[in-house]
Formats: structure tokens, sequence, C-alpha cells
């Protein structure tokens, strides 16, 4: 397995990776993945055997971004890494790839705490339990997207200057 910084040739999929995830993420245009390169913290692929498995991106603060989640955030802390999406694609799914991301962001992360949000509606039990077990806390809960989604807005605090 590698960790490794996305590059343009793997956008297509990564936008395949998310589709195949949908309710649990959006559904967005690959013009918006390479926006992503652009503004994002951290912006990583997993690969197995040279196949795209899995991958993350997180914003860190000040950043122009137009989501109801990253502006909560936004509005309740100076310092917080935001994880907009994190996709393990289902044949990868159980071999803790999502922890090894985090893990990863959260060693390489200079902010003070690692933000992301979870739907509740439509429901996605597995990653409340998932962030849980990493330490992550409900702060609030909101509408996303036109009242479609419910959503726990959860925040790890790494310790990192407080």
């Amino acid at each position: 397995m590698l960790i490794r910084p996305v590059k343009h040739s793997d956008l297509s999929s990564i936008h395949s990776l998310n589709e195949q995830a949908l309710p649990h993420v959006n559904s967005i245009p690959i013009s918006d993945f390479e926006a992503f390169m652009r503004i994002s913290s951290f912006f990583l692929v997993v690969e197995i055997d040279n196949e795209l498995a899995a991958f993350l991106i997180v914003l860190g603060p000040g950043k122009t971004y137009d989501s109801e989640n990253y502006r909560y955030f936004s509005a309740h802390y100076q310092s917080f890494d935001y994880v907009d999406r994190i996709v393990v694609a289902e044949e990868h799914q159980g071999k803790k790839i999502g922890s090894k991301l985090y893990a990863y962001l959260m060693e390489h992360s200079d902010e003070e705490r690692v933000t992301c949000e979870v739907n509740l509606k439509p429901p996605n039990p597995g990653s409340i339990t998932f962030h849980q077990k990493l330490g992550f806390k409900e702060v609030a809960q909101q509408s996303s997207e036109g009242g479609k989604k419910w959503v726990s807005l959860m925040v790890k605090n790494l310790n990192k200057g407080l």
C-alpha cells in the first residue's frame, strides 16, 4: 500500500470512486477535483497493486470554499484541517485504509484539530462508528445540501499548541 499526493492522471479514477460512494459523498465534476488540487492542504491517494484504492481531500483554514460544513468550522475554529471527503473503494474496505489515511493526516497536520461531517440522513452509521473510534466528538448537527442531508459535525483535537 502506497500513500502519495494526487496526480492529475488520478482524477478520472478519483471521480469514478467518488461516484460509487454516493450518497455518502456528493457528486461533483472532475473540474472540482482539479480545484481541490489547487486549494487543498492534503489531497492524498492510496495505491494497492498499482490501482487507486482510496483518496482523501483536506482543506485548511482561510479557503474560499462553498460548503456549509466548511463554513461552520471556519466560523468556530481558527486552526483546523477539514476532511471534505474520504473514499475507499468497496473492494478495499475493511483493510484499515481509512485509519491509515487519518493517521497520516494527524501526523502531518500543522493545525490544532481535524474536523469532518458524517451523514445522519441518509444514515452512515459505519462512518459515525469509525470516526468515534478515532476519537472524534460531535460538536453540532446541521442541515446540508438544501435539506437533502442532515450531518453530524465532528472534531478531533490534536493537542498541537493547545
